[in-house]
């Protein structure tokens, strides 16, 4: 269990919350969640690579548990640009030298968004899904009938109706997607609510609906942030070390995502884990085993 006490930075856009593991001088990690899920889904992954040596920064993304934007007059953005800046400059705020990134769902996207655009700041990375930065062009057009059903909530979330639903039924609705993606884990009703405490952050529900409206082309981003969404839809590729991940029974990721390769041209290892969508949770071996991969490679190069 995660008892560690709640510390703050403060960025350009953000202070952002999070909890720290390890030796201040430990070689350094940054673990990011996704939606719907927050800090805890780390909290057996941490505590291996702590013992390892490393200095573990787990941050509150934008929007969730006790991070807040810094001014009132700030976009309450969801766009994949905007979480990959908060990474960066959290890093920066830290003083963190060349930190291996880990994420998943919203957090292995902002990861890769990270070390395609800041390759120079960024040591490696582990990311669940592969490649995961979106093309929010190719968004515009539908994918299988099947995979649309499985992202009921996304068509969900584009209408104003869809908004209401997020903020009075967040619990419900979060706990529903937990059990779908994530099929055969048996998680307790405790399990679930030390996470959605997170889910009244009082801009929780703007960020999640942007994020899902810019990603379809709906609703614009932070005009500030436009030449780095322009990058990001030429599809960089990734020159760090890499470890990406699938889980093999995640209904998101339909035959998994061994395809990417090609989108990393530095060293690269694909593995497959018989788990669903909240791998670090479910398996956290498996992800710490895949960090400690990247820190080797990282080790070998010095």
């Amino acid at each position: 269990m995660n008892e560690h006490s709640v510390r703050n930075v403060e960025t350009e856009t953000l202070r952002v919350a999070y909890v720290e593991y390890g030796p201040v001088d430990g070689w350094p990690v940054i673990l990011t969640h996704g939606f719907p899920y927050d800090v805890r889904a780390f909290d057996e992954v941490a505590p291996i690579l702590a013992k390892a040596g490393a200095r573990v920064i787990v941050p509150y993304s934008r929007g969730f548990g006790p991070t807040r934007f810094v001014s009132d007059d700030i976009m309450r953005s969801g766009q994949q640009a905007a979480r990959g800046r908060d990474i960066i400059q959290l890093a920066d705020a830290l003083d963190l030298e060349s930190p291996i990134l880990a994420g998943f769902d919203w957090g292995g996207n902002a990861s890769c968004v990270a070390a395609a655009l800041w390759p120079e700041r960024i040591g490696g990375l582990v990311s669940y899904a592969g490649y995961d930065i979106i093309n929010v062009s190719e968004q515009r057009h539908p994918a299988t009938p099947a995979l649309e059903r499985v992202c009921w909530y996304q068509h969900l979330f584009q209408t104003e109706r869809g908004r209401e639903c997020l903020a009075q039924h967040r619990r419900d609705l979060c706990r529903l997607l937990w059990e779908e993606w994530s099929p055969g884990w048996q998680f307790d009703q405790a399990t679930f609510d030390r996470t959605a405490t997170s889910f009244d952050n009082p801009d929780f529900v703007n960020v999640v609906i942007h994020c899902y409206r810019h990603v379809f082309g709906l609703e614009i981003g932070e005009p500030a942030l436009q030449a780095l969404e322009d990058r990001l839809t030429q599809q960089p590729a990734i020159a760090v070390p890499t470890v990406t991940l699938d889980g093999a029974r995640d209904p998101l990721k339909p035959g998994g995502t061994a395809d990417h390769a090609r989108r990393f041209i530095g060293p690269h290892e694909h593995r497959v884990i018989d788990t669903g969508h909240n791998l670090p949770q479910q398996e956290p071996q498996a992800f710490a085993d895949a960090v400690m991969k990247v820190r080797e490679w990282l080790c070998w190069r010095r």
